[in-house]
């Protein structure tokens, strides 16, 4: 028995043996490779210090140059990679702002050519004409107060002819409430029948109502003035009632008529 015991011990050490054995094999593959390529390095660079040590001073200064030379064109192509940046930057900042400028001004553009809906502060100033004795140039005289005032929109509304109201048996012809945008090319007649007056080829009879966007406290005091629009009023036995408001919105556009004789002249370069 013991014979055999030592005879297992001694197998099962050849068979531990055996199952250790490719593990160290790969231990020594591996510190060797490590040791060989350690080896291979330094032999590079000895051999790269002993090759500079070995060079002549020319030689040596020709390898500076070359490195001074390459480090100047290095930082030359940097300076230019910068300098196309800040230009390109510039130029893009140049074009927002020039973009920005453009829409401002379209914006202003559409605004007094009347093609977009506007809102602000403003005033109302509603005119009461029981006896049709506000003629046309009263009605002038009301829109450039408010225009020298500062107004930047004004509306003028009023109320059909007599002749295109809706009978009280509701048979005939209707008209809706007339309504006009002012812009630059505005102008005011007196109706052919005395009844009212004309804004833009669209008739209307009193009551006026006239909407005017602006400071509402200078648009009021200049209808007020001593002599002004709403003492002619008075004097033609109309009364004038102004309302101020934070915010009104005149919503009614014009549709700017083609040129029918005139065209753009193009831009002349002055470089």
């Amino acid at each position: 028995m013991a014979e055999q015991s030592v005879d297992e011990q001694s197998a099962g050490g050849a068979r531990r043996g055996r199952r250790f054995g490719p593990f160290r094999g790969q231990l020594a593959i591996a510190v060797l490779c490590g040791l060989l390529g350690f080896a291979i390095v330094t032999q590079v660079d000895t051999a790269a210090s002993a090759k500079l040590k070995a060079a002549r001073q020319p030689d040596l200064v020709d390898v500076l140059d070359n490195l001074n030379t390459r480090a100047d064109q290095l930082r030359a192509q940097i300076a230019a990679q910068e300098s196309t940046l800040n230009d390109l930057t510039s130029g893009t900042d140049q074009t927002r702002a020039a973009l920005t400028e453009a829409q401002r001004q379209l914006e202003a553009l559409e605004v007094y050519a009347g093609t977009v809906p506007v809102a602000g502060p403003g005033i109302d100033l509603a005119i009461d004409d029981p006896t049709h004795a506000v003629t046309a140039d009263v009605l002038v005289d009301t829109i450039q107060e408010l225009r020298d005032a500062g107004a930047e929109a004004i509306e003028i509304k009023g109320s059909p002819l007599p002749s295109t109201r809706t009978p009280a048996n509701g048979a005939g012809p209707s008209a809706a409430q007339p309504d006009v945008r002012l812009i630059a090319s505005s102008y005011v007649l007196n109706a052919s029948d005395g009844q009212g007056i004309v804004v833009d080829g669209v008739a209307m009879a009193p009551p006026y109502d006239v909407v005017a966007i602006g400071d509402p406290q200078t648009l009021d005091r200049a209808l007020g003035i001593p002599g002004g629009v709403l003492d002619t009023l008075k004097s033609k036995n109309a009364r004038g009632t102004v309302v101020r408001h934070e915010r009104v919105e005149i919503t009614v556009v014009r549709t700017p008529a083609a040129p029918s004789h005139l065209e753009p002249v193009p831009s002349v370069s002055t470089k």
